[in-house]
């Protein structure tokens, strides 16, 4: 029984951590090429701005989820 409860313990630390470095990827990816593109045609920074504050809500909330999961399998299962 100690096993399952330690495997538990380590697939939850699994998932919130590479939840975190996922999410740490994307948005270093995507803000480097947000300021590469406003670098290169700076009228269109309005626009690519709006569409980056979108695309970093849903890398956030993938992050979110699977903080979520990680509650479920702690708490439930």
């Amino acid at each position: 029984m100690e096993l399952l409860l330690g495997l538990k313990y380590i697939a939850v630390a699994l998932l919130i951590g590479f939840g975190a470095i996922g999410t740490a990827v994307g948005f270093g990816n995507m803000g480097g090429k947000f300021l590469e593109a406003c670098a290169r045609q700076p009228e269109l920074a309005p626009s690519l701005q709006v569409k980056m504050f979108i695309l970093a809500g849903l890398i956030d909330a993938v992050a979110m989820i699977g903080v979520g999961i990680a509650m479920v399998i702690l708490f439930v299962l």
